[in-house]
């Protein structure tokens, strides 16, 4: 008996298929500063010293999570991928860091050419919202590691700003003001809870539609997450900002302090903005508690930004002329040692 890659499982002549398919989609992501094709053994990305003088790299590295188990329930692929690049350069832009490039892993137990295609298309989607580079990647078949029909995710993104604009929160000062972003619905953060609660506690089928919502509850957990790169970097380059937060896992509470300087606190108007019907719908499925969904969920604002209280009206009117859903949702008061450095108020 003779045995082979192709019968353990591994094909090799369509992986190569695979590359030469998606080779066309990713071309379309190029900027002037690559230097490479795809199919290299590494992605060359020649930087800009002209306008970055003393430049400072900014990385950063996510999945997806569970939400790859929705897109794999109702067998749709094509969006998966901006969440992938959505979450990799929402944490680079809040350094005050323009994304450059992006590489991206997907490992299968089998590739399937036409859900394979998707997902990069989704990922090269993400990459010209963010107004990236696809460079790279690697697409791993791994039979007996993974189910026919399962896969991962991960992305990795690496961004520039110089040293002078590096935006980490020191310039923080009482009284400024806390912009809100809208997001699109859950993004990709919290999906284990809202799984048990949709799919366990309410046994909701994936095509249910329930009261409130404007689509199926599977349509709604699939929408993708925004990218707020190109409306930031617009804001960045005209408007003094002093702090961004990406509300991403762990939501409110645990994000928020990790751009709060120390002797201050972010008081957070908990009825200034428009919460999704999404989240209200979770809540009273799976009775969950208000502070647990502040931990866990976005609650309708994806990004923060941290402003001088003089440029809060100009920027929110930039915002919404950039098609943005901006509001006010706090300030910053001193904070004292026996405080958290986030609260919640209501008017």
């Amino acid at each position: 008996m003779t045995a082979s890659y192709k019968q353990a499982g591994v094909n090799i002549d369509q992986a190569n298929l695979f590359v030469e398919k998606i080779k066309p989609l990713v071309k379309t992501t190029t900027r002037k500063e690559v230097m490479s094709g795809l199919g290299g053994f590494g992605g060359l990305f020649h930087l800009d010293l002209k306008k970055n003088p003393d430049p400072v790299l900014v990385s950063s590295t996510d999945g997806v999570g569970t939400k790859l188990k929705i897109a794999q329930m109702l067998d749709r692929h094509d969006t998966i991928g901006i969440d992938l690049v959505a979450m990799c350069v929402n944490d680079v832009i809040v350094q005050g860091a323009e994304p450059l490039f992006f590489l991206d892993y997907l490992a299968t137990g089998r590739i399937r050419m036409e859900t394979s295609i998707q997902i990069i298309t989704g990922i090269v989607k993400g990459c010209l919202d963010a107004g990236c580079a696809l460079i790279g990647g690697e697409t791993a078949e791994m039979p007996g590691f993974y189910k026919d029909d399962e896969y991962d995710l991960a992305g990795f993104s690496v961004g520039v700003v110089n040293a002078d604009r590096m935006i980490d929160g020191s310039e923080i000062r009482v009284g400024d003001r806390i912009i809100g972003i809208a997001s699109n619905g859950l993004h990709s953060n919290g999906y284990s809870l809202a799984r048990k609660i949709v799919f366990e506690i309410a046994s909701l089928d994936i095509k249910a539609h329930p009261a409130g919502l404007e689509c199926s509850i599977g349509e709604e957990m699939l929408k993708p997450t925004r990218i707020y790169v190109k409306p930031l970097l617009n804001l960045i380059k005209n408007f003094h900002i002093k702090g961004l937060v990406h509300i991403t896992g762990g939501g409110f509470l645990d994000n928020i302090p990790r751009i709060v300087p120390l002797p201050c606190k972010a008081v957070i108007y908990a009825d200034s903005w428009s919460i999704p019907p999404i989240f209200t719908l979770l809540k009273e499925l799976g009775n969950v508690d208000e502070i647990e969904m502040l931990r866990v969920f976005n609650m309708g604002v994806g990004m923060m930004i941290i402003v001088p209280e003089k440029d809060v009206s100009e920027i929110m009117h930039r915002l919404e002329k950039l098609g943005e859903k901006p509001y006010c949702i706090g300030h910053i008061e001193k904070r004292d040692s026996e405080e958290p450095p986030v609260i919640f108020t209501y008017s």
